[in-house]
């Protein structure tokens, strides 16, 4: 049984693991948590305090940290003795963060795919570049290291691989997110507006007819009739889950699709047209070196700052076609958070909430020993059953829609 957690990472969406991990320390032990700014840290555990989430009396300690700092962190891990690490910081320090868990052979997570700053949009399949290539290390080490279990991806790769157990073959994934909420402010994004804009600036890769297929931002949109929500448009994007469901499923046609009103369409095209959103740096006409994409970051509200204003919902699901005993057949797995009530309850919106809450049930499994593995796994590898389960009771029900109707789903 693996106790004690180090969060790495001081935004919205750590906030969410902040509170998750304390409401469970009876089970997860001590917790430590580390950003750059110690600050950051220590507001999320003085917000941890303000709503008494501690389940028991416990540790709950910040830490100042350089991530991209191998060595830093490795020396951290050891200092505070922590057997699982839960990285939600930026996904420029994925590769720095596993190197430290290799190193010390402790459990590592994420919640998206690693970037290289200094590109975007690298060539598919994106895990390849980098987390697949410490595969057999891994497992050398006996290191359980779980990639992209937030909950796009993750939950949704876990959907993917409960539908397809259902179905006799599979013909198609087509993951839909949808954020039916408002936050109030002219403009802003609902995470870390760096990734989020580079995530949007390059092509668009999808796994069709058996080979990749490529797209620009905003080319391919479809109208989608989802519960709770309505009819919303959404575009086919690039996105992570994409990239190890291709590998697991060569045979379905992946595709990831999400939500965008015309405002954020008409501003995010402005911005790429003057390129503001290059991560390049130019300089100014007083001889001053600026990266454009930054100089947007910092003069966007903080997405952690949108939470008390946030309403509405969100809706992220599975739709897979295939057959079932020789005739077509459709699953629609899905769950629909509520950003108020993920305010209330920890102090973020839904989006950082249902980003936060599932590497907290990863963590839970570690330590419980039903996902320790002791090597790499992209999570529709993993036995969802538990995980599904987990989350129902901690937050985030799921919901599945076939032709016995529309209901919950357990195991």
């Amino acid at each position: 049984m693996k106790r004690n957690v180090l969060i790495i990472g001081a935004g919205g969406v750590a906030q969410v693991v902040a509170h998750k991990c304390a409401q469970h320390n009876d089970r997860l032990g001590d917790l430590h948590i580390a950003s750059r700014t110690l600050s950051k840290a220590e507001a999320i555990i003085a917000s941890v305090h303000a709503k008494s989430a501690m389940k028991v009396d416990g540790v709950f300690k910040a830490h100042a940290l350089n991530a991209m700092d191998s060595a830093a962190v490795a020396a951290l891990i050891r200092e505070t003795g922590c057997q699982i690490v839960i990285n939600v910081g930026s996904a420029f320090v994925n590769m720095t963060v596993l190197e430290a868990c290799i190193e010390t052979g402790v459990a590592y997570m994420d919640t998206a795919i690693h970037e290289d700053p200094t590109k975007i949009c690298e060539t598919p399949p994106w895990y390849g570049n980098y987390e697949w290539k410490r595969r057999e290390r891994c497992k050398a080490a006996g290191v359980t290291a779980i990639l992209g279990v937030g909950f796009d991806p993750g939950v949704v790769n876990s959907y993917a691989r409960i539908a397809a157990d259902m179905l006799d073959t599979v013909s198609s994934i087509d993951i839909v997110d949808i954020n039916a909420g408002s936050h109030g402010r002219w403009f802003a994004t609902n995470f870390d507006p760096e990734i989020n804009f580079r995530e949007f600036t390059g092509t668009v890769y999808s796994w069709q007819n058996g080979a990749w297929q490529t797209n620009k931002m905003f080319e391919v949109g479809q109208e989608w009739d989802l519960p709770v929500v309505g009819k919303q448009k959404a575009y086919l994007t690039g996105h992570d889950e994409v990239h190890s469901l291709s590998a697991n499923y060569p045979q379905a046609d992946v595709r990831f699709w999400m939500g965008f009103g015309d405002h954020y369409i008409n501003v995010f095209t402005v911005l790429n047209n003057l390129g503001l959103l290059s991560e390049k740096p130019v300089k100014t006409a007083e001889g001053q070196e600026v990266i454009p994409l930054k100089v947007v970051k910092a003069v966007l509200p903080d997405p952690a700052s949108l939470a008390p204003d946030y309403t509405g919902k969100t809706c992220i699901g599975d739709f897979v076609k295939g057959t079932k005993d020789g005739k077509p057949a459709e699953v629609f797995i899905y769950n629909v958070a509520d950003h108020k009530e993920a305010y209330e309850e920890v102090g973020s919106q839904g989006i950082s909430y249902t980003a936060g809450v599932p590497p907290v049930a990863a963590a839970l499994l570690i330590a419980d020993g039903v996902w320790d593995v002791g090597h790499m796994a992209n999570v529709e590898e993993l036995d969802p059953a538990p995980f599904i389960n987990l989350l129902n009771e901690i937050g985030l029900p799921t919901r599945i829609k076939d032709t016995q109707g529309d209901r919950p789903l357990s195991f």
